[in-house]
Parts: C-alpha cells; structure tokens; sequence
C-alpha cells in the first residue's frame, strides 16, 4: 500500500509524499498551474505566507472530508490532503483575487523599470504583465526610501521591496552573524541595519539572488547592461569556500557579473561566496561548462547575440557625393 497521497491540481493528478504543500505538488505537475511564489523559497525555511500571490481554491477538501475550504488559501502553506481537489488558473476567482495582490503590491513599487537592474529577470514584473492592470487607483503618498549601502558591493533601494523577508531568511539560515531585519510595523516596515552596519561575510551577496525584485542590487553590476544584452554561460572553479558553480553573464569577452545557478522556478541551486560573486570575474578562474539553458518565455533569450542582420539599406552613391560637402560639414569636429 502506497504512503503517498493524491491531489488533483486544474484536472491533474498527482501524488505525493503526505505534508507536500499544494504549491510543490503543482511543481511536481510543472507548467502553468504552478501558483506564482514571490516570497516562498524551497531551500529556507520558514518563508512563504507573505505575499499571497500563490493563493489557489480548495473545491474539495479530502475524500474523508469533501467540503470546499471556505476561503482562498496561500498554496505555500497549505498542506495536500488525500483526494484534495484545487483550482488555479482554472477558478475565475483565483485569477481576479491575484490581480488584486498584484494590485496591492504595486501600491508603492515606482515604475522604474527601465533604469532598474532587475528588469528582464524581475519576478514582479513577470507578474503584473500577466495579472495586473493598466492603471493604478491609489491617489495617496507612496512610500518611498532613499537609497542606501549596506555594504560595499550591495545596494539597498527599499521603495522597491514588497517585504517578501526571503533576504532575512538568507541571512539567518547560511550566514553566522544576521546584521539586517524589519524594523517599523505596518505601511513604515522596512528593511535595514541598525545605523546602516554594513552587510560583511562570505554569504552577504546571497541576498541579491533571492531578492524578486530589485531591491537589492549588485553594485559591481549596476547600470552597466541589460541582461538580455548578456549572455549566460554556465561554469564552476574549485572553490574552498562554496561549491564553486556559478553562472557567468557575459558581454563579449568581458564578464559582467557573477550570479547563483537558478532552477525554473527562479531559485538558486547552490548559494554561493562572495569571492565567486564579486572578485573573480577573469574567465581564465573558470571551467566554461556551456551556454546556460533560459526559458524561451524569458526576455533574456531573445538576444541576438551571435546573429547579425543583414544591411536594412544600400548605400546610393549618387546621394552620397550629392551630400558629401554636408555631410563633411555636419561631422566636422
């Protein structure tokens, strides 16, 4: 006799191993009724029950018990019950009270996509092009921060960060000594140290990986490219600190930056030191393994890095010598 129990996710059954939460049974299913997770990390523990975008509809409670849960439940923190029937993206309701999450998150999030470093690889942004709106109808103060350093090679732009705690759990949980937390209550919750102590251990650029948007950024990176100019490689060196597998974002021979290796559910595989991070970035200190796999989804794939168009006009020599007295004018230094 099986332990394992089943769940049927938007019409699809699975099973799985009894205190499985809903959302890691969608994963195990995989595809689009995966319930987005802004907060929830597999790899620490603890996080989840913040956000609330992973909220799904329990239609039928077990097979012992086939009442529907009264109310949408965070996915993330719900546990799977034998026989358990959920609804995601096929319940209306779902979808209209995520869009209202998306709404509440954005409250205070600027719109500064286009000069933010996270923009092509922010999950937020992934989520308001799919379940947001196209006006706000906030008509109040917003919150805003300014910019701090909490550390020398990691930036903290607080007016972005929708409380998700995923760095505070970084932090506590592969860090010896946690120097940052939430301090205030309610609307004036922040992220910070105490009289900005700067963030110093091996660990410290974790933080950036697991952040889902851009509050916390990569000062050796900072506006230096967009990602979908980068081209990520995949490679490891022997490292006596971490496991040494990193991903490498290039810009033709030139490394950018150094990021954690995510899986397709965002999240790191292994968390790495800051050596690799930010002082090895020769590609001579690394093994180059191969390109690494993105999503055809993601906009980082659609670079044409190794592609070059072809001459969208031909030159006409006739208007070039007819405009060759102007055209030296125009350009003369």
């Amino acid at each position: 006799m099986s332990d394992k129990v089943k769940v049927t996710i938007d019409g699809i059954t699975v099973e799985v191993e009894p205190g499985t939460s809903i959302l890691n049974a969608a994963r195990q299913i995989g595809g689009d009724i995966v319930p987005p997770a802004m907060c929830y990390y597999s790899k620490l523990e603890g996080s989840g029950g913040k956000c609330r975008t992973c909220l799904v509809k329990v239609s039928k409670g077990s097979e012992k018990d086939p009442r529907p849960m009264p109310k949408l439940v965070a996915s993330c923190r719900t546990g799977v019950m034998d026989g358990m029937e959920v609804q995601n993206i096929t319940s209306p309701e779902v979808i209209e009270a995520r869009k209202g999450v998306v709404e509440i998150l954005l409250i205070n999030h600027p719109l500064d996509c286009p000069i933010c470093d996270q923009a092509g690889e922010c999950h937020l942004q992934d989520l308001s092009f799919e379940h947001g709106v196209g006006n706000s109808r906030y008509e109040f103060e917003r919150r805003t921060f300014e910019k701090i350093d909490i550390g020398d090679k990691i930036q903290l732009h607080m007016t972005r960060c929708i409380l998700c705690y995923r760095c505070v759990y970084v932090a506590n949980q592969i860090t010896d000594n946690r120097l940052h937390g939430i301090l205030g209550r309610g609307d004036a919750s922040e992220i910070s140290t105490y009289i900005e102590k700067a963030i110093d251990n091996d660990f410290s650029g974790n933080v950036i990986d697991v952040c889902p948007v851009g509050a916390l950024t990569d000062k050796t990176f900072r506006f230096k490219n967009r990602v979908w100019f980068t081209k990520p490689v995949d490679a490891h060196r022997d490292c006596p600190t971490c496991k040494g597998k990193v991903t490498l974002w290039y810009k033709g021979d030139e490394v950018l930056r150094v990021t954690g290796r995510k899986d397709q559910f965002g999240e790191v595989e292994d968390f790495i030191c800051n050596t690799c991070r930010f002082e090895t970035k020769n590609t001579s200190s690394w093994i180059i393994e191969g390109p690494r796999h993105i999503a055809q989804t993601s906009v980082i794939s659609s670079n044409h890095y190794e592609f070059t168009p072809l001459p969208v006009s031909q030159e006409n020599q006739v208007l070039i010598e007819a405009n060759k007295v102007e055209f030296e004018r125009a350009t003369k230094i």
